[in-house]
């Protein structure tokens, strides 16, 4: 079992219960949060493992940086509405424990193997490699230091902040159109994403309306031969969450939102009807829905929907 993946869908669960008022949203992203501190947090180690159990015969012993700050946020999330002191109490640990066995002592590594808390061998390709996607791991960090007052928090947030303005440049090449830089796109997405709560800022403002840009390129020029479905979510959330600090471009927006939904899927099998198919290769669908896509979709389809309709400002709190 995922626990990144569990994490996102406590963080959706939520996103769906302050959309909806259903308490059947909260109930079982309170589930979900409970699974994610009673059986995947390994208290000893001060970890989340990449997937739970672990080790195991399909599953090697690792954590991940991405994954913590993925799963601490869908913990903050369910916090926000139930106030269970255990959920911050873990939260505040692992971000702790994130910052003190990751830092390289001049970057973050993305894989650490368990239970000693080696860094892995860095490979090409950008899942094992740090950059300025971890920001958005490291977005954990701010939301723990806004509940606990934690200064540490906060001077590691900003450093890390700092540090992937000043790196972001490096990670897109401009005129690079080949099929896997949507991949790419996917993770400079994340970037983006972690700018929209420190857009009063106008060097983070600057960096999102220039990645906008670039990444709205980019992927018109690659989507005819693969499209991934989380990158349209992803950059329309941006468009949206980044609306009060980057000009809008409502015409490029509504045409995102409307090759978004073209992504849905709908079936018979009530674990597939709804759900977001993963991507599309050379015009043909892939067969297979995808949990995180979905949550992403759903989320960026009603931000957009608000905007147009009521010009509603995004909560930033909210972002799955």
């Amino acid at each position: 079992m995922s626990t990144e993946i569990t994490g996102y869908t406590a963080s959706a669960l939520v996103y769906l219960f302050e959309q909806t008022g259903d308490e059947i949203y909260l109930e079982r992203a309170l589930h979900t949060a409970r699974f994610l501190l009673n059986e995947a947090w390994d208290e000893r180690l001060r970890a989340f493992p990449f997937e739970w159990p672990s080790p195991s015969g399909e599953s090697h012993h690792h954590t991940y940086f991405f994954d913590s700050g993925i799963i601490i946020r869908g913990l903050m999330a369910v916090w926000r509405h139930t106030q269970e002191p255990r959920l911050l109490e873990v939260a505040h640990a692992a971000s702790r424990a994130m910052i003190a066995d990751f830092h390289s002592g001049r970057d973050f590594h993305p894989i650490l193997a368990l239970p000693a808390k080696e860094p892995l061998p860095r490979a090409p390709r950008w899942s094992r490699l740090p950059g300025c996607y971890q920001l958005k791991a490291a977005l954990a960090w701010f939301c723990v230091a806004e509940a606990t007052g934690d200064a540490s928090l906060h001077s590691a947030w900003r450093a890390m902040l700092d540090a992937a303005l000043a790196t972001h440049h490096s990670f897109l090449v401009p005129d690079d159109f080949s099929p896997e830089v949507m991949d790419k796109l996917h993770a400079y997405c994340y970037f983006l994403e972690a700018l929209t709560p420190v857009l009063e800022r106008a060097e983070c403002a600057h960096a999102c309306a220039e990645g906008i840009a670039t990444v709205s390129r980019l992927l018109r020029r690659i989507e005819p031969v693969f499209a991934r479905s989380d990158v349209f979510a992803q950059l329309l959330r941006v468009r949206v969450y980044g609306s009060q600090a980057v000009p809008l471009d409502v015409p490029a927006a509504a045409a995102e939102a409307a090759a978004l939904a073209a992504f849905q899927a709908s079936s018979e099998d009530p674990r597939i009807d709804g759900g977001f198919l993963f991507g599309r290769r050379n015009g043909a669908m892939s067969p297979h829905v995808n949990p995180v896509s979905t949550a992403f979709a759903l989320q960026a389809l009603e931000l957009w929907r608000e905007f147009r309709a009521e010009g509603k400002p995004a909560c930033r709190q909210m972002l799955i």
